[in-house]
């Protein structure tokens, strides 16, 4: 498989496939495709598509098979940029709730939950993520432009919820309790931030979905000031 990002902010990846070869996405994710691309949905087992259900994606996926050289694009939903991750060789990676777009059949998908209760109860969006395993190319949706960082074993950062877009596996992520009664109150910030523990690798995103959407919102006619 040979692919091509094209067009940010509003990307496209545009990949080039061999008579055989297979492209999974999530519904609706396909763009445009060669006629020689032969689509069938797929469940994966019960448990696969709780998981997908719980972590906000569709039921099913779709497999496209090329017979013959064949190409498929999977553009994005929201401005942004699209990013390859390699999955394999021991990596595994965490992404944001509907950040999965594509992948190589070899990757797997499933639900990540934050084990720690405080985590469950306070982590709104980033408590349901996604975990990508296997091995394979995924392509992952980013919100805005991306930032990235290596962070040091027990290398902390303190991520206001809803920026973290992706991080390896071998991070580790909490939630944090705002210091201070008057920060909680008046600050604007929340009552929580999230704080990503290292080593590894993390995305963070300029423009989550969840807060643009809200921002959006807030301007329409009837909105409360």
């Amino acid at each position: 498989m040979r692919y091509v990002i094209k067009g940010e902010p509003m990307p496209v990846v545009i990949c080039e496939l061999e008579g055989g070869e297979s492209m999974l996405s999530e519904s609706g994710a396909m763009s445009w495709m060669s006629p020689n691309m032969q689509m069938e949905t797929v469940g994966g087992g019960a448990g696969k598509m709780f998981g997908r259900m719980f972590s906000g994606e569709s039921l099913f996926q779709n497999r496209y098979t090329a017979q013959g050289q064949g190409m498929i694009a999977f553009a994005s939903s929201f401005p942004g940029s699209i990013r390859a991750v390699e999955i394999g060789n021991g990596r595994e990676v965490i992404v944001q709730k509907s950040g999965f777009l594509a992948s190589e059949p070899g990757v797997e998908l499933s639900v990540f939950l934050q084990k720690k209760a405080m985590s469950g109860v306070f982590g709104g969006e980033g408590f349901i993520m996604q975990r990508l395993s296997g091995h394979g190319i995924a392509f992952i949706e980013i919100d805005g432009s991306a930032v990235e960082y290596d962070l040091g074993p027990g290398q902390q950062m303190v991520v206001d919820t809803g920026y973290v877009a992706m991080m390896d596996a071998t991070c580790a992520m909490d939630v944090q309790t705002v210091k201070g009664v008057k920060n909680m109150l008046f600050g604007g910030e929340g009552l929580f931030n999230t704080v990503i523990t290292g080593p590894g690798h993390v995305v963070l995103q300029t423009m989550p979905l969840n807060n643009f959407a809200s921002t959006i919102a807030s301007l329409l006619p009837g909105a409360k000031n």
